[in-house]
């Protein structure tokens, strides 16, 4: 009966829930949810230069595999999205008149060390080269990865604003 005691208590000893070696603390969270926040606002600086290589800073380098869901379409390659990113600048965006990106609120959520999702909405206020007001914008859903000792988006879904929504914003805005 003793044995039997014995081993009973070390099963429920086993069994036990032990708290996890690896759990974050809130201050733990909070560091890398400002560090994903930062990467994102310095990235979408539209003053600085070299807009396309910042833009695709925030994207795993190399061949790795970057999927992203955008106007209706999927892609599944780095270069395929970098292509398209390029491919806005050189026909659309380089031509936007003091262009600013804002940013809504940021939601991300530390679900690990390695991996955060980010969810936020932007808007692009710009005059066209005609100097009339127009605006971009839209939400932004985002999973980040921790490779290679920094912070990428491996995952992405972008949803357009709805024109309508941005005509009334651009009705407010000054020439």
């Amino acid at each position: 009966m003793t044995l039997a005691l014995a081993l009973m208590s070390l099963v429920a000893a086993c069994a036990t829930p032990q708290p996890a070696a690896t759990a974050l603390t809130d201050t733990e969270r909070r560091a890398i949810a400002d560090t994903i926040e930062q990467r994102l606002v310095a990235a979408y600086d539209l003053s600085k230069p070299d807009v396309v290589d910042r833009l695709m800073s925030v994207y795993p380098s190399g061949n790795n595999q970057v999927i992203s869901a955008a106007g209706g379409r999927v892609t599944a390659s780095r270069d395929t999205l970098e292509a398209g990113v390029r491919s806005f600048w050189e026909t659309t965006g380089k031509f936007m008149k003091n262009p600013r990106w804002e940013w809504g609120p940021m939601h991300v959520e530390v679900l690990s060390r390695d991996a955060a999702v980010l969810t936020t909405t932007y808007v692009v206020p710009h005059l066209t080269p005609e100097n009339e007001p127009h605006i971009i914008g839209g939400a932004w859903t985002s999973l980040w990865k921790h490779v290679d000792g920094k912070w990428v988006i491996v995952r992405e879904h972008l949803s357009d604003m709805p024109r309508a929504a941005a005509e009334r914003i651009e009705a407010t805005m000054h020439r």
